[in-house]
């Protein structure tokens, strides 16, 4: 089954490729760039969001949409809904974002030189949130390999009773599902920041990523507000949430910043040690450049 996801007045400025390969987090499970075909695959939630279907994203040539090609048929009128939402909101098909991007490529012509601006996310604000904690205090290969064993455990914690049985049944070990919902994380009794730092290897991360599924349990944070939200330029707002962010226990300026950045605010850069690193190498080579064109 195709589903297909107009571009409007802006398609002739979107690049898949950079509209994906800008922002680590596309390299992380379960998404999956495939450079041949310069299409994006994963699993994508249904309405009743206890069940994903896998699909693959492409951009065919000269066309003004997007093509969503759905892995599992029939879904109903409500499922294509919200997979063209997730969408959407991945590579940011909005008035708004598209309104950032112009915003942002009009004071640097380097950026709209090359068609950059456009910053891709998760589906959905919990799994930006999460996969930013999983950036902190760890090699990028460890940040990855925590992802993907997040995506390991969430057939085994799925709420679709069917998913679940599908695992058990599965020869293959390895089958890997969806990113975790909050919903997911806190239905089992049995998954407690423990089981996860076993299962997932996240260490100390774990009792704050249960932290950030309870405030969404408690109503402390809202999936319909943060929509909202996204699509607004309140910058009073932005701040609430942020300093509600600031709250939970090992989220610090970087992954706040960093979850603001995916949510479209952008006045507050997340930069941690590593940016400085690289910070420091060009300038250094920039100064290297500018002795060496001096003394010769």
């Amino acid at each position: 089954m195709e589903l297909k996801l107009a571009l409007g007045e802006w398609s002739g400025r979107f690049d898949m490729e950079k509209a994906v390969c800008n922002h680590g987090f596309f390299m992380m499970s379960p998404n999956l760039w495939i450079p041949s075909t310069k299409s994006l695959r994963r699993p994508l939630r249904l309405a009743d969001s206890s069940r994903s279907v896998p699909v693959t994203i492409s951009h065919p040539l000269h066309h003004p949409f997007l093509l969503i090609q759905v892995h599992h048929s029939p879904i109903s009128s409500a499922d294509e809904a919200v997979i063209l939402e997730q969408v959407g909101r991945m590579l940011r098909i909005s008035k708004k974002d598209e309104r950032d991007v112009m915003e942002f490529q009009e004071m640097h012509s380097s950026a709209r030189e090359n068609g950059l601006g456009r910053i891709f996310r998760s589906p959905s604000f919990f799994e930006d949130a999460v996969k930013s904690i999983l950036l902190c205090n760890c090699s990028w290969k460890r940040s990855l390999d925590m992802a993907r064993a997040l995506c390991l455990l969430q057939p085994k914690i799925a709420l679709d009773g069917n998913a679940r049985l599908k695992r058990k049944r599965s020869k293959c070990s390895d089958d890997i599902g969806n990113f975790p919902s909050w919903k997911e994380l806190l239905a089992w009794s049995w998954v407690d920041d423990k089981y996860l730092i076993k299962q997932c290897n996240v260490g100390y991360r774990a009792a704050r990523i249960l932290q950030l599924a309870t405030m969404f349990a408690q109503g402390d944070l809202r999936e319909d507000h943060i929509a909202k939200l996204e699509q607004s330029s309140d910058p009073t707002s932005f701040e609430t949430l942020y300093q509600k962010l600031l709250k939970i226990k090992g989220f610090g300026p970087f992954v706040c910043s960093n979850i603001m950045m995916c949510v479209g605010f952008y006045r507050r850069i997340p930069s941690d040690s590593e940016t400085i690193r690289h910070l420091k190498q060009v300038v250094f080579s920039f100064f290297f450049f500018l002795i060496q064109l001096f003394t010769y």
